[in-house]
């Protein structure tokens, strides 16, 4: 049978995991459920697993679990000798791109970003203007992670119909 499944968790690679925590728990208001730890390549299940994902030779990173408000878990993982890519916003390759969140007060969400070491990528925009108070920004993290800010749910949003 198909039904709508839920959405577990997001991995996001950042550059500094203490950092990475700070900026999420105190911009974003999500907390740690797992504090940061080593994981080597080794047989330990855990090492296997990973070899299974990541192939040979990865050696060791650093991992941290954090989650929102509504239960969707966030997995940072810190790898050494990390690289910053030169485009973080190859949007017409494939892949996930961003992440979203929802805000009512979008602008004070952004205010927070910016604060923070992160940025705002465009103007604040209406997506039904002078109809409805849906409202939608693209930031990056400090760690270069695009992030879209809604004021509404996605159902609420997009449930109206085509643009």
């Amino acid at each position: 049978m198909t039904y709508p499944r839920n959405f577990s968790h997001i991995g996001l690679s950042v550059p500094n995991l203490e950092q990475a925590i700070s900026f999420y728990s105190e911009v974003m208001g999500w907390y740690i459920i797992m504090e940061p730890s080593d994981v080597v390549e080794d047989d330990s299940p855990i090492g296997v697993m990973c070899t299974d994902v990541f192939g040979a030779g990865w050696g060791k990173f650093r991992i941290a679990h954090m989650v929102t408000g509504d239960r969707v878990g966030i997995e940072l993982f810190e790898f050494p000798n990390n690289e910053q890519p030169e485009n973080n916003f190859e949007f017409w390759k494939t892949g996930i791109f961003h992440y979203a969140i929802q805000d009512p007060d979008i602008e004070g969400m952004v205010e927070k970003i910016v604060a923070h070491g992160g940025k705002q990528r465009m103007p604040i925009r209406e997506y039904y203007p002078g109809e409805k108070p849906y409202r939608m920004v693209y930031c990056e993290d400090p760690f270069g992670n695009l992030v879209e800010l809604y004021s509404h749910s996605y159902e609420l949003t997009y449930s109206e119909g085509a643009y």
